[in-house]
């Protein structure tokens, strides 16, 4: 019953076949290896668009290598007060970034209002050289509440961000799994409704150490490769990350996985909520978030189910409640579902 995170799920098979295929033989270092000049071409095919594509062993590092190029030492970056970069990189983007600021804005859901980002924008300019300038917006594709913007969300962000000449992230750790449940394609969940920069995650969805930052104006990515290189991210055997990306993108390989997670945490959701638990949010992604008497949740870590408990602004709990986060994956299977909801039954 191990619904702690994607990242405790094993490496999906096919996957983990690519990495010791590629292990015959000897390859050129650092990117110059034909695995990753394939990566490059297929995942320009796939969002129709040139990229820059820059591969690195972790979510952290695209996340804070990202927004450290696209933001000068003396930025603000806005995020969710709730985000991933916010509350999970040990401040990784501000320690790239040279001292960036990261400003975190409430919203219900880990999503950001357009209303609330405009009122934050209002408090910057008219005060240079003394104040920081807002130089970018970061937002979580799917977000860590486990909801997902719609393309329009999107889009209304970043015209706000780009009116006041910021770039615009997304931290996709999850993009697939959001990517799936929106039935959309990856270039309308990206540049076509604004996104500039990109950290498209593979390792949640079933690779060993596979993320990438993509870069729709390749003109835009002028020495990330040197940024990746200084901060100690570019992998001598770099071919073992791009087969990786290769084996998780062929056949849509990665909307498979993703949709069977998606399925996984419905079908959570759905016993879940027949037992009186229902979700605090949406679920639109892997992530169910649900609130439970601390008894319940004392008597399923004895009989060992593993999650993590999670605080959240927006939900006013009391001191006998709990808010837990359930993270379903590719390898969840229906037994662990059935086992963890029949515990929740006998409480």
């Amino acid at each position: 019953m191990n619904f702690a995170s994607d990242n405790t799920a094993p490496v999906e098979p096919a996957i983990l076949d690519a990495i010791a295929k590629a292990s015959s033989g000897y390859a050129r270092g650092y990117g110059d290896d034909d695995w990753t000049k394939a990566v490059e071409r297929r995942l320009a095919e796939i969002f129709e668009h040139d990229v820059a594509v820059f591969l690195v062993p972790t979510g952290t590092a695209a996340n804070a290598l990202a927004l450290a190029h696209v933001s000068p030492p003396w930025g603000v970056v806005f995020c969710h007060a709730e985000s991933h970069v916010a509350t999970d990189e040990c401040g990784a983007v501000e320690f790239f970034g040279g001292g960036l600021k990261l400003v975190g804005l409430n919203g219900n859901g880990a999503k950001i209002e357009p209303a609330t980002l405009k009122a934050a924008l209002a408090a910057y300019g008219g005060h240079r050289p003394h104040q920081m300038i807002p130089s970018a917006l970061s937002i979580t594709q799917a977000s860590e509440a486990g909801t997902v913007y719609r393309t329009d969300e999107i889009a209304a962000l970043a015209d706000i961000a780009h009116a006041r000449a910021m770039a615009v992230h997304m931290d996709g750790a999850r993009f697939a799994n959001a990517l799936v449940r929106l039935n959309a394609s990856p270039a309308q969940m990206t540049w076509r409704c604004g996104i500039d920069v990109l950290s498209l995650g593979a390792t949640k969805g079933g690779a060993l150490a596979a993320e990438a930052v993509v870069v729709f104006d390749p003109a835009r990515a002028i020495y990330l490769g040197e940024r990746r290189k200084r901060a100690g991210h570019l992998l001598s055997k770099h071919r073992f990350i791009a087969a990786q990306f290769l084996a998780y993108l062929a056949e849509d390989r990665w909307l498979t996985l993703a949709r069977r997670a998606n399925g996984k945490a419905d079908r959570l959701t759905e016993q879940l909520t027949a037992v009186g638990l229902k979700p605090a949010w949406p679920v639109e992604a892997n992530l169910v978030f649900v609130t439970m008497p601390r008894a319940l949740h004392a008597k399923l870590q004895a009989a060992g189910a593993s999650y993590y408990v999670r605080k959240s602004e927006s939900l006013n709990l009391d001191s006998d409640t709990v808010l837990v986060r359930l993270v379903t994956s590719f390898a969840t299977t229906d037994d662990d579902i059935a086992r963890f909801v029949a515990l929740c039954k006998k409480s």
